[in-house]
Order: structure tokens, then sequence, then C-alpha cells
């Protein structure tokens, strides 16, 4: 009889144990927007959780190791939270930031992220990238941070963004560039004086200062 209660009692812990688990991994993924096996390794509850879970309907799998909450709406920047997720120390650039910040009506195929001279370029899981190398202070000037989907997003403002253009003009198009500067000015987005400091942190201020003379 002992024996049964005390089995009954492993049973019942266990049962606790494991509802108590998916409600933590739930939780999570409602406030991570998209979680990876890896974030719950490094919580102490195993990576399977997800998959379990995205059998029982309750996540849904995203990309290749990326489970969102199932039904959950998700944005036209998703791929961008995607990437973000799998590469949190990228940051969003050119066309990409472009287009968060309303600054061109395209809707590049691949995501532009922005590394290191020296990270390694990740791989692409379900998501396209083009990878463009930034080094010193043009890396690091000019990044903000929001949320899209749930997920923190890093990109460079507007005016790193227009700047950024100019620099890899031969990327993206002079024209792309050049309309860029305008509607940043035009929406407010970028002063004067902010386009002026990035241009001399990209050393473009002599290609932009035309641009700008003739637009203002």
């Amino acid at each position: 009889m002992l024996v049964f209660i005390d089995f009954y009692r492993h049973i019942t812990k266990t049962r606790h144990m494991a509802q108590a688990r998916r409600q933590a991994v739930l939780a999570f993924v409602r406030e991570a927007g998209l979680a990876r096996p890896r974030d719950l390794e490094s919580r102490g509850i195993p990576g399977s959780y997800l998959g379990r879970l995205a059998r029982e309907g309750l996540l849904e799998k995203v990309g290749r190791g990326l489970y969102a909450l199932a039904g959950a709406a998700v944005s036209e920047h998703h791929s961008l939270a995607e990437t973000a997720k799998r590469t949190p120390r990228g940051v969003i650039c050119l066309l990409s930031a472009l287009r968060v910040h309303g600054l061109t009506t395209q809707a590049p195929h691949e995501v532009w992220l922005a590394i290191g001279p020296k990270d390694r370029a990740p791989k692409p899981a379900g998501v396209g990238l083009r990878i463009v190398r930034f080094s010193g202070l043009a890396r690091t000037a000019g990044i903000q941070a929001q949320r899209i989907d749930g997920v923190p997003v890093r990109a460079y403002s507007p005016a790193k963004t227009v700047a950024d253009c100019f620099k890899f003009r031969n990327k993206v198009g002079v024209d792309v560039a050049i309309d860029a500067l305008r509607d940043c000015l035009a929406q407010r987005l970028g002063t004067v004086d902010e386009l002026d400091r990035y241009a001399h942190i990209c050393r473009v201020g002599r290609v932009m200062r035309p641009y700008m003379e003739a637009i203002l």
C-alpha cells in the first residue's frame, strides 16, 4: 500500500512539474515573441518542450529551430524578427532599414544585415540574408532598438541609413540613396545636422552635400 502511495505521489509530482514547465514555456514565448530550444535550456527547461507544444497545436514552428505562439499575428517585418533572434549582434541596415522606417516602397527579398569585419557570417535558415560588413564607428553609430513581433531588433536610424545608402550606393543604387535622403528630410525622420554627422562618419560628406543642397 505504501509503495502504491509513493508511486502515486511521484506521478502526481511529475505531472505538476510538466504542467508548470508547459505554462512557463508558453509564458516565455508569449513575452519573447520567438523562442529557440537554447532559450529554454538556458533556463533549465528541456528544449524539446517547444516541439512538444507545437505538436499539441499550442506553438507554431515558423522557421528552423524557431517557434511562436500558434495563431500569433505577425507583421510585415517578421523576417527581421527572425533574423534578429538568430543573429542578435547583427544590425538591420540599408534596404531593410529603409523599409522599417518607411523610406522606401520596395520590399527586399533578402534581409540586409550589418555585421563586423571579423564576425562569422550567419547561415540562412529560411530567411534570405544579404550580409554587409561594417567597421569602426560606422558599425556602432546610429543603432536604434525596437521590438518587432515581440523580438528586440537593432536597426540603424533613418539618418544613419541614408548615409549608409550613399556609402554603399554601388550596392543599392544611387537613385535609392537620393530618394531616401529626400524622404528622410520630408518626413522629418532626421535633421540636417544628423545627416551631416553620419555622412562624416561614413565618409560620404562630399558625395551627399550636393544632393542635400539641391533638396534644401
